[in-house]
């Protein structure tokens, strides 16, 4: 079933946005890029032949490391070459543009190939975490009529057999690796299809608007949702890779998010092929210990990280670090969830770079806010990236859907885009009611607080559905777990309101503990005073509970409402469906 779009109307706004950032001029980053022609615009050309046409083809697109410390590696050349096979591969399977491709395996040269492969083709990509159970893959699937899913053996029998006759559309099953006996109905082998596909150069005729990558997000309140983008989105990867990230042509980049993820596909794959990088996969999980040696062994230029992992990182014993330098190591860049203070400081005293803090979301496909090269405000979230027009909006009472901007410094309001930005999403698939619903005008609205300081910068307060109401006063918990983090012995904090009788909602912390750091009431007693201090007794938590480990969901982000269902005996739901 092919995956259409909308073209939605955003619903109207009773103000227009006041003039913000200049805009770029995208035709220009579409002239770098050397896109001549919007109606035959495809981002797996831009990745990846575009270098091999212009004589750098020699270059290594991808170093793949694997858990037992080898390595191999692919040029732009060989990437160009197996994704053409597999672009014909699918055809000979009678997979076409519109069609819908998911992927469900680890970190591996097969789902780069198949990325690029079905881009070629007009094919639109959805990746899945390999971590995800049969619920979670059903849903995801048979929302968007998934026609092919790229797996391995294993994950196929134990995640997708049991759902398969719940799947209709799926019309194909690429494995990876050994079958392990006799293929299954429908089940083809990887190896077999990509020996007998020609290898002749392929690009089927995209627009700029047409779709390329469909996204699903959180499913904490309901169905997940399909977040659709196009393949003009590459030009947001490229500007922002360059702008915001510092990278350069011919740099080592490590992006470690998983492509299940967002960020692992953006900035995993897109952006660094579109810049002409050497990108650094790892194969393994993560460990403390390999990450510093990875960073200094691979002499990484650009390292782009998620804040949980620098949390466990700075949570690990000192000695991973000494001894090591990183002379190579020229900028890092984190995203996924805010950044306190005390981690841009770390990785300072640590890596000698601070730790720069990005703020972008599945719906904005690309980085939106950050603290660019140059400029840098610890626990800030940045401020707009070139060609990003951003603001701090009320919601208004009526008429429904229209919003007031906020003009005054250091006001707390969602945080709003205008819209425009190519990575922009298109549609929430199946959804248009619940897409219109995230537009005011020409406002995109994020669903996050924010405050915007006088010099520019944005600051994370929280989600709006996360806000904690008592005795009056709207706490964002983010605030409070900024304060916590900034104690020497805490390494990271959740917090969240619970029913109170008298203020309506009291605040609680739940925190972990540093290495060698052990709990104890005296502690709990200088946690409660530190945060008292820092931002007094209507805001500052009223318990505190120490923690083996906190909650997460894919990407990285605390789930408070689990540490709230936990501590209100609440059902928790499918945690496994949570990205």
């Amino acid at each position: 079933m092919p995956v259409h779009h909308p073209c939605d109307t955003p619903a109207s706004a009773s103000s227009s946005p006041q003039p913000g950032a200049v805009s770029p001029d995208w035709a220009a980053i579409a002239h770098e890029l050397e896109i001549a022609d919007e109606r035959a615009f495809n981002m797996a050309w831009v990745a990846v032949d575009r270098h091999v046409a212009a004589g750098r083809g020699a270059r290594i697109a991808f170093r793949f490391l694997a858990e037992d410390g080898s390595h191999h590696e692919v040029s732009y050349r060989q990437l160009a070459e197996l994704s053409d096979r597999f672009a014909n591969a699918l055809t000979a399977l009678g997979v076409g543009k519109g069609d819908s491709v998911f992927l469900l395996c680890g970190r591996r040269c097969e789902l780069y190939v198949t990325v690029l492969g079905a881009l070629k083709i007009g094919a639109v990509v959805s990746p899945l975490f390999p971590v995800f159970g049969p619920e979670p893959i059903r849903n995801r699937v048979a929302q968007a009529g998934g026609k092919v899913l790229v797996t391995t053996a294993s994950a196929y029998r134990r995640k997708v057999a049991p759902i398969r006759a719940e799947l209709p559309t799926l019309r194909h099953v690429l494995v990876i690796d050994d079958l392990g006996g006799a293929p299954l109905p429908e089940m083809h082998d990887w190896n077999t299809l990509m020996a007998a596909a020609s290898a002749a150069p392929v690009l089927v005729p995209t627009a700029a608007d047409d779709p390329a990558l469909l996204h699903f997000t959180s499913g904490t309140t309901g169905t997940p949702k399909g977040a659709l983008h196009v393949h003009q989105a590459i030009l947001m990867h490229y500007a922002t890779a360059r702008r915001a990230l510092d990278l350069q042509p011919g740099d080592i980049f490590w992006c470690t998010a998983d492509p299940g993820w967002v960020t692992g596909m953006s900035y995993g794959i897109l952006a660094p092929l579109a810049v002409g990088v050497t990108s650094i996969v790892d194969e393994a999980e993560f460990d403390a210990l390999r990450w510093v040696a990875t960073l200094a062994a691979e002499r990484i230029n650009v390292w782009y990280t998620a804040p949980t992992a620098v949390r466990m990182l700075m949570k690990a014993r000192p000695a991973l670090v000494a001894g090591r330098s990183f002379p190579a190591l020229r900028f890092i860049a984190s995203v996924g969830e805010p950044l306190n203070a005390e981690a841009v400081r770390w990785g300072m005293a640590t890596f000698g770079r601070p730790i720069h803090d990005t703020w972008w979301q599945t719906e904005t496909g690309g980085i939106m806010i950050a603290n660019a090269a140059g400029e840098l405000k610890p626990g800030a979230m940045g401020r707009p990236v070139p060609g990003v027009a951003a603001h701090v909006v009320r919601r208004a009472g009526e008429p429904k859907g229209t919003v007031e901007i906020i003009e005054a410094p250091d006001t707390v309001g969602e945080l709003a885009l205008e819209t425009g930005w190519p990575s922009m999403f298109r549609a929430y698939l199946g959804q248009p009611e619940r897409y219109r619903a995230c537009f005011a005008g020409p406002l995109y609205l994020s669903g996050d607080l924010v405050r915007r300081d006088a010099d520019g910068f944005f600051w994370f307060v929280g989600r709006s559905d996360d806000v904690i109401k008592s005795a009056g006063h709207l706490i964002g918990p983010f605030e409070v777990e900024r304060v916590l983090m900034a104690h020497p012995a805490v390494a990271e904090a959740g917090v969240i309101g619970k029913p109170d009788p008298l203020a309506g909602e009291s605040i609680k912390a739940f925190v972990t503990l540093k290495r060698d750091v052990e709990a104890s009431e005296a502690l709990r007693a200088e946690l409660l005073a530190h945060a008292r201090r820092s931002l007094g007794p209507a805001v500052a938590p009223r318990e505190i509970a120490f923690a083996e480990a906190l909650p997460h969901t894919r990407s990285g982000k605390i789930m408070r409402r689990l540490l709230k269902a936990r501590e209100l005996g609440l059902p928790e739901g499918d945690s496994s469906t949570l990205e």
